[in-house]
């Protein structure tokens, strides 16, 4: 088991219920594969460093986790294809 740092940024245009869905169904995909989530910081509508499809802002999350290091690629291809994330990076620390 590896430790992990996710960060990832959420659309702006998504609202507060449907974030918070967002939100919980990331939680989720890390606990149904066996990670072991340590903490989680919502950091906040934040501006993005360059525009992203057109796209000034982000709500930035950051996720401190520990894993297999076996599931990671799989959740990183599943965390791409999620509709309202707009970028995402898992790092080992």
């Amino acid at each position: 088991m590896n430790k992990y740092e996710l960060m990832f940024i959420i659309s702006a245009t998504i609202n507060d219920e449907p974030r918070e869905t967002l939100i919980t169904k990331v939680k989720e995909l890390l606990t149904s594969k066996g990670a072991e989530i340590v903490t989680f910081e919502k950091l906040g509508m934040k501006k993005l460093a360059y525009p992203i499809n057109f796209k000034n802002e982000g709500f930035y999350c950051l996720v401190n986790f520990v894993a297999d290091p076996a599931i990671i690629s799989h959740f990183e291809k599943t965390l791409n294809i999620t509709e309202g994330v707009v970028r995402s990076i898992v790092i080992r620390k």
